[in-house]
């Protein structure tokens, strides 16, 4: 069977050459007569790839040795807790900008453990747009900064870094990590879920400036505290040890492709020759504000809903999968991480251009 264009917004597509080490590795990882899945977590063999994975994502970043780089489960949604539990003690207030669907839900559980003063919310513009950060209505004495990068259901993405001063800045970069070079020293956490741009699920990736670890409530569980696994290597339990393994070959093709400004330049212009074909056409088009389009999650609508099925049976026919938008949204969403080629992004736009013939 041949392999399809996915465009899934996660679990997403991995890399080919990823994929293709997998299967190799199976039966005998790293001649250890087992597969990867099998093997002791304590053994020197697996704690040489979890070192390995740690250097590869602060060359990749480039960490700044007073950040600590984590290996958590329970995705990012956990971290909206954690995050909560880790850097506000009760009474204290944090404060969120909500761009999306994520930035209401990280919302919605933090307030589980602090007061949360929302400094601005897009909801008003269905959020299609990133309101002005100078009308942001920040509190005098926050605990944190909460922000969305990258709102992968609505498709809108900042294309600057929040101020936020002494405060520490909390980024859920699920789906934007490793697609660009950051900046990690204005960040006071990084967290992103595996399952788009670094793995299979399992595995959260959490990178936490050294100053915010032990500084959780006191009656935090042991396993929801960030120092819990800075002390062990992330190892405080069993770990999510083939997500694990996977996201470190994930870090070394991101390497050989040259690095994150390779990334970068390759997903600008996926990005945009795909928003080009969609604002060259009265049949399609995208409801975000030009400047926070985002470069990962591509949403876009027919001019005639009543054709949505016949582009969703006829594109999957094709080889084009998981174009389908989100339930709370409709219409299309074509997810471009990392792992997607251009290759997929061209077959996309040649479908779109002939269904519009066939159908205009």
């Amino acid at each position: 069977m041949s392999r399809v264009h996915n465009f899934s917004a996660g679990p997403a597509a991995l890399p080919d050459a990823v994929l293709e080490q997998i299967r190799a590795d199976i039966p005998d990882w790293s001649g250890t007569g087992m597969s990867v899945m099998e093997i002791s977590h304590r053994s020197k063999e697996f704690v040489a790839l979890a070192e390995r994975a740690e250097r590869n994502v602060r060359d990749l970043l480039g960490v700044p040795d007073d950040y600590s780089v984590l290996f958590l489960q329970g995705g990012a949604t956990l971290q909206f807790a954690m995050t909560a539990l880790n850097l506000s003690q009760p009474g204290d207030t944090a404060d969120f900008v909500v761009t999306g669907h994520w930035g209401r839900k990280a919302v919605k559980e933090a307030q589980r453990f602090c007061t949360v003063n929302i400094a601005a919310d897009a909801e008003e513009s269905n959020y299609s747009h990133i309101p002005d950060e100078g009308s942001w209505n920040k509190s005098a004495d926050a605990a944190y900064l909460h922000y969305t990068p990258n709102e992968t259901i609505g498709g809108v993405e900042f294309a600057f870094i929040p101020e936020s001063g002494d405060v520490p800045l909390v980024a859920d970069m699920s789906s934007t990590i490793l697609s660009r070079p950051i900046d990690v020293s204005r960040f006071g956490v990084i967290y992103a879920g595996a399952q788009k741009n670094i793995g299979p699920a399992g595995i959260t990736l959490v990178i936490v400036r050294n100053d915010l670890v032990g500084k959780a409530r006191a009656d935090a569980p042991t396993l929801l505290t960030y120092k819990a696994y800075a002390d062990s290597g992330s190892m405080t339990n069993t770990p999510p040890a083939f997500a694990w393994y996977v996201a470190g070959l994930v870090f070394q093709w991101l390497k050989d492709q040259g690095g994150l400004s390779a990334m970068a330049e390759t997903n600008e212009r996926k990005a945009s020759k795909l928003y080009a074909a969609i604002d060259g056409s009265d049949f399609y088009s995208n409801p975000v504000q030009v400047d926070c389009r985002s470069w990962m999650n591509v949403p876009f609508v027919l001019a005639d809903a009543t054709l949505d099925g016949a582009f969703l049976e006829e594109s999957k026919a094709a080889g084009l999968t998981h174009l389908k938008g989100h339930r709370s949204v409709g219409g299309m969403r074509a997810s471009i991480y990392n792992a997607v080629g251009e290759a997929s992004v061209d077959a996309l736009i040649d479908f779109m251009q002939h269904f519009e013939k066939t159908r205009a």
